[in-house]
């Protein structure tokens, strides 16, 4: 006990010490606030009263003047106000204003350390501001504040500070005094071990316990569950990670252990054509293949895909394999070969004549025949066999994209039961009332349930699905996870909002955008101030293409100053092109834009300039740095990655966006013009507003828009599927080990 107070005594000096010392700076601080509270107060009142006092000295009326000052002294801090219109005028003031503080010598309180006066009430504090006005361009308020409250609360915080530092001198006592003890007696002990001589041949305090091997598995189980759950939260912790390539392989690597990664889509990012004696390797436009090539360069897996170029065939070795990208390959293509009739039915028929207008809801009626059902299923179990074939392991990450292989999760499944499955759906999904129509919607709705997880554009999207499977299955729905259970399997029903890399591609933005404004108007023949517009999609009918040009016309007609100032150029890349209602719809857009040029025909440029043919990205970016503006006016679309790509191609700052209120995109992107595409009005005055806007509000608008483009880039797509995947993967293995020890 002498040997603890050998330590406390002096401590607690020590800290009596420190409190006497911080007690007149605690006082000093807690003046200078106060007193700069005071001041800030002063010019808030000042410039509260300056229009009433005015009135007051322009009516004449002084003798009122005091009558509001004392008015304004009932409050508990402002002792006292006055008046002074010169340096020899009487002061009109408060009754409370003391006797030293006049007009002549209000010179004396202008300095800030000659600021506070005593009185009988303790001490004041004088502030003075300018009062100006026309008849009085030298007038000065003064305020004189109470500062008794200060005094009180002064004595307040150093009781305060007392009770602080009294308590704390109390528990560092207590803990000085424990860790003395414990140091005595650990020291007291080992000397006597030392003089047995235990200490130099063993550590008794660990060999003296006994062995509990019974408790290592236990422990090993714990250390690996906050292991787990570590990662688990260091993962999902999305704000803190810069969505790159690296970031992604990071995620494989690590939450998913580096198992390998099969994307499984119809079309293949890489075609390989046959042109005279010579193969050119070609890339689809499609958005499909844009949100996910990204992401198979940075995972290194393998994309299985129908192999459906003229000399595809030619270039892969024995296992139907081959490297890409071309130039610098990262992953590998496996091709799946299919029959022409395989194609007509699976590809045409039930996919592009049943399933795409079914939930694209675009007026064009489905078509279901059972002859292309068989294919469709045929085709899935090709592509499942393929996918089987490619696995390094018995539990892959299956990346399966869109309406093509609504089967083919289940059929995964059932070979690997294993496998994270991840299935995307790319484009919109209908109400239930639309869904029914579909011969075959049980079958489709079960094969998607195979999935892990499940993921849409919207959550409107996401409803809608859980809305179906609600209606036509019997399966467990929680509405508050969305998750789904079907046949004892769950199903997690996700919103991943698809995007586009970021940055992007330099060698798409080597060219600067007053290069691309040139040379995109000399090959098009156009003037160099001439105002461009620009449309890039598919020749689709669910694009709105026809609803654009209509859009296009009204502006013409409504604005007729347009004609030969503005011209719009619609790229639009063929497509399906052995269905019936798209070669009609090929035909429209061709008549119609023929129309339009001959019906607003003057010297000049046309209105409307339309390439049906393909167009190679940096050919595309190329367009978007060049026009004024970007129309996507889509009937029906799941999200629509040329409003995002155009954003990304405008490092510039400049250019509008004119957008679909029925795209994914506008949701993301409300910065855009949003305009109903069947509205040709609205769409006519959209245009006439983006020609016209400003390049000021043009820049707030495009920030914006690249601001949330980089943010929630193609990676942060993909890395919060793996992510999630990655979890339930987690949670998969320790219910495992639940299940093991309990049976």
């Amino acid at each position: 006990m002498r040997l603890s107070l050998r330590f406390v005594l002096p401590l607690l000096l020590v800290l009596a010490c420190i409190a006497y010392g911080v007690t007149p700076l605690v006082d000093r601080l807690t003046l200078k606030w106060f007193v700069r509270d005071l001041e800030i107060r002063a010019t808030l009142i000042a410039n509260t009263v300056q229009d009433p006092l005015q009135e007051q000295l322009a009516l004449g009326k002084k003798a009122k003047i005091g009558d509001f000052f004392n008015r304004m002294t009932q409050d508990e801090r402002l002792y006292a106000v006055g008046y002074c219109a010169t340096q020899a005028s009487t002061v009109l003031a408060s009754r409370s204003l003391p006797a030293v503080i006049g007009c002549a010598s209000l010179g004396r309180w202008v300095d800030p350390g000659d600021h506070l006066i005593e009185s009988a009430r303790g001490p004041l504090h004088v502030a003075i501001r300018p009062m100006v006005s026309e008849m009085a361009p030298g007038a000065q308020l003064v305020l004189v504040h109470d500062m008794s409250f200060i005094t009180r609360r002064s004595e307040e915080t150093k009781l305060y500070v007392f009770y602080v530092f009294l308590a704390l001198a109390g528990v560092v006592s207590l803990v000085t005094v424990i860790i003395a003890q414990l140091s005595w007696r650990g020291w007291m002990s080992g000397m006597r071990s030392l003089l047995r001589g235990e200490g130099l041949l063993r550590r008794p305090e660990f060999n003296s316990q006994p062995k509990l091997p019974g408790f290592k598995p236990i422990a090993r189980d714990l250390q690996r569950l906050v292991n787990e759950l570590e990662a688990e939260t260091r993962a999902r912790d999305e704000s803190q990670i810069t969505w790159t390539p690296d970031a992604l392989r990071t995620i494989l690597h690590t939450e998913l252990r580096g198992e390998d990664v099969i994307v499984v889509a119809n079309r293949e990012p890489y075609i390989h054509q046959r042109r005279g004696e010579r193969i050119d390797v070609q890339r689809p436009a499609s958005g499909l293949v844009t949100a996910l090539e990204p992401i198979m360069r940075a995972c290194s897996g393998t994309w299985v895909a129908h192999g459906s170029g003229t000399a595809d065939r030619e270039v892969v070795d024995k296992h139907d394999r081959i490297a890409v990208p071309p130039e610098q390959p990262a992953y590998q293509i496996r091709r799946v070969w299919l029959t022409a009739e395989e194609e007509a039915g699976y590809y045409y028929g039930l996919s592009n004549e049943g399933l795409w207008p079914l939930c694209h809801i675009a007026h064009v009626r489905p078509t279901f025949r059972s002859s292309d059902w068989d294919h469709y299923v045929a085709v899935n179990r090709k592509f499942a066999k393929a996918v089987v074939n490619e696995s390094k392991t018995k539990s892959p990450i299956v990346l399966v994209q869109d309406y093509h292989f609504a089967l083919l999760p289940k059929m995964i499944r059932d070979e690997l039961p294993d496998a994270t499955i991840i299935a995307f759906w790319h484009i919109p999904w209908p109400n239930p009332e639309s869904f029914a129509i579909c011969p075959w919607r049980e079958e489709l709705l079960a094969g998607m349930l195979g999935s892990s997880i499940l993921g849409f554009h919207t959550q409107f999207h996401c409803n809608n699905f859980v809305d179906t499977v609600d209606r036509f299955l019997e399966a467990r729905v929680d509405r508050e996870s969305f998750n789904v259970s079907f046949g004892g399997k769950p199903t997690a029903v996700r919103r991943y909002p698809i995007s586009i890399a970021w940055p992007p591609d330099p060698e798409l933005l080597k060219k600067n955008v007053l290069e691309c404004r040139s040379s995109i108007r000399q090959v098009n023949d156009l003037p160099p101030e001439h105002k461009l517009g620009i449309g890039v999609d598919r020749l689709d009918y669910t694009k709105g293409i026809v609803e654009r040009l209509r859009a296009i016309e009204r502006l013409l007609e409504l604005n007729p100053d347009w004609i030969g100032r503005f011209t719009f150029v619609q790229i639009a890349a063929p497509t399906r092109s052995g269905i019936d209602e798209y070669q009609q719809h090929e035909a429209q857009v061709r008549a119609m834009t023929a129309r339009i040029n001959s019906r607003f025909e003057r010297q000049g440029p046309p209105p409307i300039i339309l390439k049906v043919e393909h167009h190679e990205s940096p050919a595309v970016y190329e367009y978007f740095r060049a026009a004024d503006l970007c129309f996507v006016s889509s009937l029906h679309d799941g999200m629509n990655l040329v409003a995002k790509e155009f954003v990304a191609a405008r490092d510039d700052e400049r250019g509008v966006l004119i957008l679909s209120e029925f795209t994914g995109a506008a949701r993301e992107l409300p910065e855009a013009l949003i305009v109903n595409p069947y509205d040709a009005d609205q769409c006519a005055a959209a245009l006439h507003l983006a020609l016209t806007m400003p390049e000021l509000e043009q820049r707030d608008r495009m920030r914006l828009m690249r601001g949330l483009v980089a943010e929630f880039n193609v990676f942060r797509w993909a890395g919060r599927m793996l992510l999630d995947a990655a979890a339930m993967r987690r949670r998969g293995r320790l219910t495992g080990k639940r299940d093991e020890a309990e049976s």
